[in-house]
């Protein structure tokens, strides 16, 4: 009983945890990282000022960051969402500890509870460093790991957790490659996002009209930068963000072609083919919905949607890497 239960209170975290990513991105991409200046409240409140005196006290506390209530909520809602979701990780430590839990399940929840008070700490600072690009990006690659390493402990915990078929088996050394070059990109995605790159190629496939512009990708990857700045729009001149914008892209085909490759050897079999249809669908998505960002100017559900379909990307391949767990077979 306790291993069902284990296995659906991780199966909600999960969807919790794809909400939270999503609903980030929303935060993020309306621009309301700083809709609350203060943490983890908003401007000293519980929930964010409404009422016109609560507005007045909060605009002359925080005189720098005037009230903006349709900024404040979004930025309030996402945080309520994640403090949810330490509740139900907390739940499943609780649940993982109790007579008949495995040593591995045990590690496995104590390390998720481990990432997510750091995520929490990444979310703290995040206001506190006024968006610095280096913890912006740190919050979001905390974020899908933590949903992948929830997504992994429901695959273990359920009713099919047995070692996975022989199929997906052989494939697993290419599986682990696109993995990390998946997440490479996400990474790559996060810093254009953090920097506000993402139109600086306002077309495709060319940028600015050309085949190689202008760049200068030394200050472009500077991930350390000085405490105390106000981020919020970015710092970085076009050449820096053009390059930031270009390496994304150019990586984008070194995901496309690992990640074709599996698709289509998956596909090729019919015992993997589900699994191939999967990700290549996915693959196709978010290729679409990237290239759609620069035709139409970052439109904000389109964004979101490129962020929501990053994740579950990550977590189709992190699927794979769970049916492919085990030693490969003899031919």
């Amino acid at each position: 009983m306790t291993s069902s239960t284990l296995h659906r209170v991780a199966f909600v975290a999960v969807l919790v945890a794809f909400a939270v990513i999503v609903l980030g991105a929303y935060v993020r991409l309306s621009h309301a990282g700083l809709g609350c200046p203060d943490w983890p409240g908003c401007y000293g409140e519980l929930t964010w000022p409404v009422e016109p005196d609560a507005v007045a006290a909060a605009n002359s506390a925080f005189p720098e960051r005037p009230v903006d209530v349709g900024k404040a909520w979004k930025e309030m809602v996402h945080r309520y969402l994640a403090g949810f979701l330490v509740l139900l990780v907390v739940a499943i430590n609780v649940l993982a500890w109790r007579p008949g839990g495995t040593a591995n399940v045990r590690a496995l929840a104590g390390s998720i509870l481990a990432l997510i008070l750091f995520q929490a700490a990444l979310g703290m600072w995040t206001v506190t460093l006024k968006l610095k690009p280096i913890i912006v990006m740190a919050h979001l690659l905390g974020g899908l790991a933590t949903f992948s390493l929830l997504l992994w402990l429901t695959l273990g915990t359920g009713r099919n957790a047995a070692p996975a078929r022989r199929p997906y088996r052989r494939f697993r050394g290419m599986i682990l490659i696109g993995l990390a070059v998946l997440v490479l990109q996400l990474a790559l995605g996060g810093w254009t996002s953090a920097n506000y790159a993402a139109l600086a190629c306002p077309d495709f496939p060319t940028c600015q009209g050309q085949a190689w512009p202008p760049m200068n990708f030394r200050d472009a990857f500077v991930l350390w930068r000085e405490i105390g700045v106000d981020y919020e729009g970015g710092v970085l001149d076009l050449p820096s963000r053009t390059a930031i914008q270009m390496t994304h892209r150019m990586w984008a085909l070194a995901v496309v072609t690992v990640l074709g490759l599996l698709a289509f050897g998956l596909l090729r079999d019919r015992a993997t083919r589900p699994g191939g249809a999967l990700l290549g669908a996915l693959l196709a998505a978010q290729v679409t919905l990237g290239i759609l960002n620069v035709w139409l100017f970052l439109p904000l559900p389109n964004a979101v949607a490129h962020n929501g379909t990053g994740a579950l990307l990550l977590a189709a391949m992190v699927w794979l890497l769970h049916r492919a767990r085990g030693p490969n077979p003899r031919p």
